[in-house]
């Protein structure tokens, strides 16, 4: 990449920040004290944060602060339920015996 084509590229990363930043900072005047959190993720991360907040029509640091809320606030849900788990051992237990 040339410098210019690496400094137009940086300005317009730093262009859409702002936008997105403003237009949280707009939807976010009625909630409660906020503070700023920082934080490096891959790009490939970055990219799928991005391109689902479009999908929601909602700014990226508001997709972001929707998944962190959820994630601490809401009980974690186990990846398989009991009933998954018994028939597994179940399956198992049927395919050891007839082996």
């Amino acid at each position: 990449m040339t410098d210019r084509t690496t400094r137009t590229r940086r300005e317009a990363i730093r262009a859409e920040y702002a936008a997105e930043e403003a237009e949280a900072a707009e939807a976010e005047a009625v909630e409660a004290e906020q503070t700023v959190l920082s934080v490096r993720v891959p790009a490939h991360l970055a990219e799928t944060l991005k391109a689902r907040a479009a999908a929601d029509h909602i700014p990226v640091s508001a997709f972001v602060r929707r998944i962190l809320s959820r994630s601490v606030l809401e009980p974690a849900q186990p990846v398989l339920t009991v009933e998954q788990v018994e028939e597994i051992a179940r399956r198992v237990i049927l395919e050891t015996r007839s082996a």
